[in-house]
C-alpha cells in the first residue's frame, strides 16, 4: 500500500560527456573543411592483416611540395595479446582495455612506439604513452596524452617530457547543450604560460553556434551550423585576427544529399574562392570524390584546381588512394 506522504524521486538522466575543446565547433568545421578534395594532399594507405593476427599499416603522404612523408607500422597480434594479458592481471584492472601499437618507422628515420591504456588508470580515463627514437643522433622523445571523460565534463592533457618539459591542457563543461571550454599551454623550464584560448557555444544534433577566442585571445571566430533536414546542411564561419588587418574572413558552405549513395557540397569565401565537391559510393567499399576550386575574380587565369579521390577497402585488407 502506497504512503500518501511519500514523494517519488525523479530519475536522474546521465548526460554524455561534452566534446573535446578542439571539437566544440566540429559540426561547422567539418561542413566547411571536409570532403573538398581540391585541397587534399596525395595519400596512400595500405592496411593488411595476416591469418595469424599480424597486421601491417603503411602510410604515405605528399603535399606536392618537397619530399613525401611515410611510415610503416607492424603489429604482432601475439605480442599485443601477451601485453594485454599481463596488464589485465594487475589488481582492479580486469575490466579495462589495452592495446599496444608496436614499432613504427617513418621516412624521417624516427622509430615510434605507442601504448594505449583505456579505463585502466581510472574509469573514464584514457592514456597514451608515446616514445620516439632518432637512431642517427640517439635522441629520445617521450610524451603522454591523457583524456578524462565524465558526464558534463571532458578534460585533456598533452605532456612533452623532453621539450621544456611542456604541457597543453584543455577542459570543457557542458549542460543541456550549452558548452564552455578553455585551453592553456605551460612551459616548465620557462615557468610561463605559452598559449591560452576560450570558447563557448550551444550544440544540439540539428544546429550549433560557437564563439572562440584563440591564439592568446587574438583570433576571434564565430561559427554556425544548421541541419535543415535529412538532405540539406548549411553553415558559416567568420574569423577576425586582432593583430592582422581589420578585414573579417567569411566562409559560407552547404551540403545536399542527392541520394543515399551520393552528396554534393559547395562553399565560397570573402575572397571570391568558390569550391565544389561531389562524393559517390560506387559500390560497397569503393568511393569516388571529385573536387573543384575556382577563383571567381580570376576566371580567365590558371588559378583553379581540380582533383579526384578514390577509396577502396575490404574487411581484412584496406587500400586508400587520394
Amino acid at each position: 500500500m502506497s504512503n500518501p506522504g511519500f514523494k517519488s524521486i525523479p530519475s536522474i538522466t546521465t548526460s554524455p560527456p561534452p566534446p573535446a575543446f578542439s571539437d566544440i565547433a566540429k559540426a561547422s568545421n567539418d561542413l566547411i573543411s571536409r570532403d573538398f578534395y581540391h585541397a587534399v594532399a596525395a595519400n596512400l594507405e595500405v592496411k593488411s592483416k595476416a591469418p595469424n593476427g599480424v597486421t601491417f599499416n603503411v602510410k604515405g603522404k605528399s603535399s606536392h611540395e618537397g619530399s613525401t612523408n611515410g611510415s610503416v607500422r607492424p603489429c604482432s597480434g601475439a605480442a599485443c595479446t601477451s601485453f594485454v594479458a599481463q596488464v589485465n592481471r594487475l589488481p582492479h584492472r580486469s575490466k579495462g582495455n589495452t592495446s599496444m601499437h608496436h614499432l613504427a618507422w617513418t621516412t624521417s628515420n624516427v622509430l615510434n612506439t605507442k601504448v594505449e591504456l583505456d579505463n585502466m588508470i581510472a574509469k573514464g580515463v584514457k592514456a597514451d604513452l608515446i616514445a620516439d627514437i632518432l637512431p642517427n643522433s640517439m635522441d629520445i622523445g617521450a610524451k603522454a596524452n591523457l583524456a578524462w571523460k565524465q558526464p558534463m565534463f571532458h578534460a585533456r592533457a598533452f605532456v612533452d617530457f623532453m621539450k621544456g618539459p611542456s604541457a597543453n591542457f584543455d577542459a570543457v563543461v557542458g549542460r543541456e547543450g550549452f558548452l564552455a571550454g578553455a585551453e592553456a599551454g605551460y612551459d616548465v623550464e620557462k615557468a610561463a604560460i605559452t598559449r591560452y584560448s576560450l570558447a563557448a557555444g550551444y550544440a544540439v544534433p540539428t544546429y550549433s553556434a560557437t564563439i572562440t577566442a584563440a591564439n592568446n585571445m587574438n583570433v576571434f571566430s564565430a561559427a554556425y551550423y544548421h541541419k535543415v533536414n535529412s538532405e540539406v546542411e548549411a553553415g558559416a564561419k567568420a574569423t577576425w585576427d586582432a593583430k592582422g588587418s581589420n578585414n573579417v574572413g567569411l566562409e559560407v558552405a552547404g551540403k545536399y544529399r542527392l541520394d543515399p549513395a551520393s552528396f554534393a557540397k559547395g562553399k565560397v569565401n570573402d575572397r571570391g574562392i568558390a569550391c565544389l565537391a561531389y562524393n559517390v559510393l560506387l559500390r560497397s567499399g569503393v568511393t569516388l570524390g571529385l573536387g573543384l576550386s575556382l577563383d571567381t575574380q580570376k576566371l580567365n587565369e590558371s588559378a583553379h584546381k581540380v582533383r579526384t579521390v578514390s577509396l577502396r577497402q575490404s574487411k581484412e585488407n584496406q587500400l586508400t588512394l587520394c
